[in-house]
């Protein structure tokens, strides 16, 4: 199985457990993983000046960064990237994750976060996902779907940041990691 297989089902496995997803087709589930991984490789968001504040906490709040859009501005939990730079060495997953990448794809699936929320961007991305919501006639409501943000989020910061695998693989690492961790 490839890379790219692997972080598809990582996707997959992600949706499905999303609580709005319980009881959905799972080949339905399957295709807004891929449309969803597809549109984010594919986003081109311009490079916009945004301030970046580093932070401790991050790890006790399960978060390794955050983009708040009033003001807009992306959080880095510092302590979060750190633990993740050892869990890649501990794994071995360098080839995948050179160092500094962390940081660098947190900054950019945030940056993807922050270009979802313009209203074009978002009505694009739900026409691709398909859900519809309600129709009349020819004219259709796209809903949204739970999850896919961040599902094109990792993958915008896969392709813009040229890492082997996608951070989702590295998230889902990290946060059972932490939990083993706080379990001792």
């Amino acid at each position: 199985m490839s890379g790219r297989d692997e972080d598809l089902d990582l996707a997959v496995r992600l949706l499905a457990g999303t609580p709005t997803h319980e009881g959905r087709d799972p080949l339905l589930i399957r295709q807004w993983a891929l449309v969803a991984s597809e549109f984010g490789s594919r986003m081109t968001p311009p490079a916009l000046p945004v301030r970046v504040v580093e932070r401790d906490g991050g790890l006790a709040a399960g978060l390794l960064a955050r983009y708040r859009s009033r003001p807009p501005v992306v959080e880095i939990y510092v302590d979060t990237v750190d633990r993740a730079e050892r869990l890649i060495a501990e794994r071995g997953w360098r080839h995948w994750f050179p160092e500094g990448s962390v940081r660098a794809a947190a900054l950019a699936h945030e940056q993807a976060h922050g270009w979802l929320h313009h209203a074009h961007v978002r009505a694009e991305f739900k026409r691709a996902l398909g859900h519809t919501a309600l129709r009349l006639g020819r004219r259709r409501l796209y809903a949204h779907v739970a999850g896919a943000d961040e599902l094109a989020a990792h993958a915008y910061a896969r392709a813009t940041c040229g890492l082997g695998r996608s951070p989702l693989l590295l998230t889902e690492a990290l946060g059972a990691a932490v939990s083993c961790e706080s379990e001792k």
